[in-house]
């Protein structure tokens, strides 16, 4: 079902609108067409420019009376790519006992979600394949109900870039709250540079080049990439090196949210540090290897901190310096260059895991902050669970990607209903790992009918903690978080080393998301 008007022609990077009304019947047995994606040149089969769909998996029998908690799950991709906006939900329906409603949805990204310039400001908006989610959100409070789902028990839920942007929507309008989500879910949280408009105005200019926009007056240059056909547009879709690098690496994620000063009012780093976000109970968790996916095959260390700096641009010489000496060699994998595990480590640390732990920390100490005590009434801590997925899975332990980037999401949804690591006739949540999906899809089940992982956790399921319930500060005793392994699933805390790592990626975060030139 469309939930906004086709983003085509002068609503090219606008906020989404509402569709137009009919009086006919619309026909929506069909998944519609997946968002064009970054790097894939023309137009792949089932992926469009008029995207904008909703898909809803509802209980047969509910009723507008049946108020019934709804999951809404925000795919990933990298905000460059949508992996697969239509995952299937029947099955996480059917296991609540007919108890919830479950969508997911398409939103724009890569270049037309996410070009950003003053020139776009000026005459449109940024960010807007964030305001598409929000537009989203906004459609599920009025519509949600028709389906049997109740509009005031929202829990959003993403994976990878759909992560990042759970944290997003905690942290737009500067932690404003806009009754539309009461919980939030975060797998693999993502947190590349999220830098100031200012600093991509670069990536406005080369799409003017390639697309011949930029021998006309400037300020006729947005209407003129609005006037070009997708296939000119697509073709200038991919990554490019950020202004002063080059050589054989190109950024992973080239397009990315920007500090608007409206919906992303600072750099998030800087936003968490102010306690400035909503203050709603969440579970957020990550997998062991979050960063073998990425990782260059580094040979040596010039090679991994050359990977560091094409990603990160704002790293200085000296933060280099110290990030080799946080992360030593590790011992080689089988068939991967000496210095891969190292650069699988410290990336996924850096983007992934890290990100999760600061935030729980920043979370449970807002709390406590003068911002939410004037913004949200009086303080009371909101309950936090973390989580780290350790499932091993024979094939993919051979090929030395350990537990890698969204393992976990075959054991929420079921290995039928996703596509990725762990899904198919041959995951091995259909045979040795299958007792993992039972137990794993219970906790997120309960979580989003009752803000509480255990209460309708499987029978024989540890209890599952909070991640700091009595404790903020600095205290490392108190991150708690549930160790998801096969057969002995367990409350762990993180250890020292990882803390003190995060602490280190989170005294860099402003660097991080930011891209002018380090020193």
């Amino acid at each position: 079902m469309r939930y906004a008007a086709p983003p085509l022609g002068d609503l090219r990077w606008r906020a989404p609108v509402e569709p137009k009304r009919t009086d006919t019947v619309e026909k929506a047995n069909q998944f519609g067409p997946i968002c064009l994606r970054a790097g894939a040149g023309a137009p792949f089969p089932g992926q469009d420019e008029d995207c904008l769909y909703v898909n809803v998996w509802a209980p047969a029998n509910a009723t507008e009376k049946s108020k019934l908690p709804v999951w809404v799950f925000i795919g990933g991709g990298g905000y460059n790519a949508l992996t697969n906006a239509n995952w299937n939900g029947s099955e996480v329906v059917e296991k609540s006992r007919h108890n919830i409603v479950m969508l997911d949805f398409n939103y724009r990204v890569g270049m037309w979600g996410f070009l950003a310039s003053q020139k776009v400001k000026n005459d449109g908006d940024l960010n807007v394949g964030l305001l598409d989610q929000r537009m989203l959100l906004t459609w599920v409070k009025k519509h949600i109900s028709a389906f049997g789902g109740d509009p005031d028990h929202v829990v959003i839920h993403g994976a990878s870039a759909g992560a990042g942007s759970v944290a997003m929507h905690l942290l737009a309008y500067g932690g404003r709250n806009d009754n539309l989500f009461v919980g939030a879910m975060s797998e693999s949280l993502f947190f590349p540079a999220q830098p100031y408009v200012n600093e991509l105005e670069y990536q406005f200019d080369r799409l003017t080049q390639q697309v011949g926009c930029l021998s006309v007056e400037p300020e006729e240059q947005l209407a003129c990439l609005r006037n070009q056909d997708v296939i000119s547009l697509q073709a200038a879709n991919h990554a490019q090196h950020f202004p002063g690098h080059e050589g054989p690496l190109l950024p992973i994620f080239y397009w990315t949210p920007c500090v608007d000063g409206d919906f992303l009012q600072d750099l998030p780093y800087r936003l968490m540090r102010r306690g400035q976000f909503l203050n709603v109970p969440i579970l957020f968790g990550t997998n062991t290897d979050e960063g073998s996916v990425f990782a260059h095959n580094s040979l040596t260390p010039s090679d991994f901190t050359n990977f560091f700096t094409t990603n990160y641009p704002r790293l200085t010489r000296s933060d280099v310096a110290s990030i080799i000496s946080l992360y030593p060699q590790l011992p080689p994998l089988p068939n991967r260059n000496p210095w891969y595990p190292t650069t699988s480590l410290a990336y996924g640390e850096a983007t992934f895991i890290c990100p999760s732990n600061n935030f729980l920390d920043a979370f449970v100490s807002s709390s406590f902050s003068s911002f939410n005590l004037s913004n949200q009434g009086k303080a009371k801590s909101k309950k936090a669970f973390a989580y780290r997925f350790n499932v091993h899975d024979h094939a993919l332990q051979t090929a030395g990607l350990g537990v890698p980037h969204l393992f976990d999401a075959a054991a929420i949804f079921g290995p039928d209903n996703i596509s990725g690591f762990g899904a198919g006739e041959e995951s091995s949540y259909k045979t040795y790992n299958k007792p993992v999906v039972s137990m794993f899809m219970a906790y997120w089940i309960s979580f989003v009918r009752t803000l509480d992982p255990n209460m309708f956790s499987e029978k024989g399921s540890p209890q599952w903690e909070g991640w700091d319930s009595h404790v903020h500060g600095d205290d490392d005793k108190s991150r708690k978080r549930l160790l998801v392994e096969l057969g002995n699933t367990r409350m762990g805390k993180v250890g020292d080393g990882e803390s003190d790592r995060c602490r280190f990626w989170e005294a860099l975060g402003d660097r991080l998301e930011q891209l002018g030139r380090g020193s």
